[in-house]
C-alpha cells in the first residue's frame, strides 16, 4: 500500500502511471492533498467513483491525529498528533503578525540527549516518514484554518533532523513544490546540534533553504557536558564547516543559544561567542530557558542577557532575544507528550 503523502510530485507522477491513470491525474490528486486538505479519496469528485476506488486499494492517504491541544493567550497552539503505530508527537503553531510559522518534529523523541531538553528524557523511539512531516502542517493548516496561511515551517520540534536527512530532505521537496503545498525554500529553516555529515548534505542538496545551529556553549568541555554529540562533533569542527556553507547576509546561519543561568550566561562566553561566528554570516538568537518540573537548570536575570547580547551587537553582530511562546501551556518541547504519557500510565 503505497503512503500517498509521502512521494514527490514526480513519484505520484509515476505512480498514477502505474496504476493505468493518466498522468495529469497527479496534480488533481496533489490539489485535493495539498491546496483543499482532503482527508480520503471520496473527496477527490473530479476523479470518477471507480477510479477513487481504484486509488483506495492501491494507496493510503495517512493523517495524523489530533490527540490534545493547548492553546496559549499569544495564540500558540501546541498540538499532540498520535501516529499509526501509537507514538505520539508535537507540533507548534505560532503566529506573528505578518506570518505564520509551524515548529515541526522529525523523530519519535531524540538520540542527542541534550541535558537541558524535556523530550531527551524519553529516549529515542523511530524517525519519522516524509508523509508523517508534511502532515503535521496539513493538519495544522486544516485545523487553524485555510485562510491563515501557514507561510514558514522550522525544523526544531522533537528530534535532530539531520539523523533523519532523507525524510526530511523528501518532506521539504514537497512542502516547496508550487503542485503541492508550494511555500518558499527561504522560509525553510533546519536545526542540527552540529551533525557534520547532515550539514554537508545540507549544503549540497538544500543550499537554499537555511540553516540554525544549535549551540548554546562557547567552550568544548562545557557543551560536552550540555550536549555528549559535542564529543563526536567538536565546536572547533563545526565552526569549520559552517565557514565553507553557502551562506550570505541574504540567507543567513542561525546560531541558537539557550540562556542557562550560571553555565554559559557571562560576558566572557559573549566574547568568546563573537570570536567563534567572526567572518561567518550569521543571526544569532538567545534563548532564555523555559524551566520545566525536575530541571537543573535556571533562566538568567533579564539585565544579564541583555548585556550579553550589548557585547555582540557592539561586535557588529545582529543578535536578538528570542523570548519563548506559550508560556502559559506546555511550551518547553516534549512536555505535552510527557504529560500526556504521564496521565495514561
Amino acid at each position: 500500500m503505497t503512503d500517498i503523502k509521502s512521494l514527490t510530485f514526480p513519484e505520484l507522477q509515476e505512480f498514477v502511471l502505474s496504476i493505468e491513470f493518466k498522468k495529469y491525474r497527479a496534480s488533481q490528486i496533489a490539489r485535493w492533498l495539498y491546496k483543499k486538505l482532503a482527508t480520503s479519496f471520496d473527496e477527490m469528485t473530479d476523479i470518477s467513483k471507480e477510479g477513487r476506488e481504484l486509488l483506495k486499494e492501491k494507496a493510503e492517504i495517512y493523517n495524523l491525529k489530533i490527540v490534545n491541544k493547548e492553546v496559549s493567550k499569544d495564540g500558540t497552539i501546541k498540538y499532540l498528533f498520535e501516529l499509526k503505530d501509537g507514538n505520539r508527537i508535537e507540533t507548534v503553531f505560532i503566529p506573528e503578525r505578518d506570518w505564520n510559522t509551524i515548529c515541526v518534529s522529525t523523530q519519535v523523541g531524540c538520540p542527542i540527549g541534550c541535558k537541558f531538553c524535556f523530550t531527551a528524557k524519553d529516549g529515542f523511539t523511530r524517525n519519522l516518514t516524509a508523509s508523517e512531516i508534511v502532515d503535521q502542517y496539513i493538519s495544522v493548516q486544516r485545523d487553524i484554518g485555510i485562510e491563515n496561511r501557514i507561510s514558514n515551517v522550522v525544523f526544531m520540534g522533537m528530534g535532530e533532523p539531520l539523523l533523519n536527512f532523507e525524510n526530511v530532505r523528501k518532506s521539504i521537496q514537497i512542502l516547496t513544490d508550487d503542485r503541492m503545498v508550494g511555500l518558499s525554500t527561504r522560509k525553510i529553516t533546519v536545526s542540527t546540534c552540529g551533525i557534520i555529515p547532515g550539514i554537508r548534505k545540507m549544503a549540497k542538496e538544500l543550499p537554499k533553504v537555511k540553516l540554525a545551529l544549535s549551540l548554546h556553549a562557547t567552550d568544548e568541555k562545557t557543551r560536552e557536558n550540555l550536549i555528549p554529540l559535542n564529543k563526536k562533533y567538536s565546536i572547533k569542527e563545526i565552526m569549520k564547516e559552517l565557514r565553507k556553507y553557502p551562506a550570505d547576509n541574504v540567507r543567513r546561519i542561525m546560531i541558537e543559544y539557550l540562556m542557562l543561568e550560571g553555565v554559559n550566561d557571562s560576558l566572557k562566553d559573549a566574547e568568546r561567542l563573537a570570536n567563534l561566528v567572526r567572518g561567518i554570516p550569521v543571526k544569532i538568537n538567545l534563548i532564555p530557558f523555559n524551566p520545566y518540573p525536575g530541571s537543573p537548570f535556571k533562566t538568567p536575570p533579564r539585565e544579564k542577557i541583555e548585556a550579553f547580547q550589548k557585547v555582540l551587537w557592539d561586535r557588529g553582530i545582529a543578535t536578538f532575544i528570542r523570548d519563548s511562546r506559550g508560556q502559559d501551556i506546555s511550551a518547553a518541547c516534549g512536555m505535552l507528550r510527557g504529560k500526556e504519557k504521564k496521565v495514561t500510565q
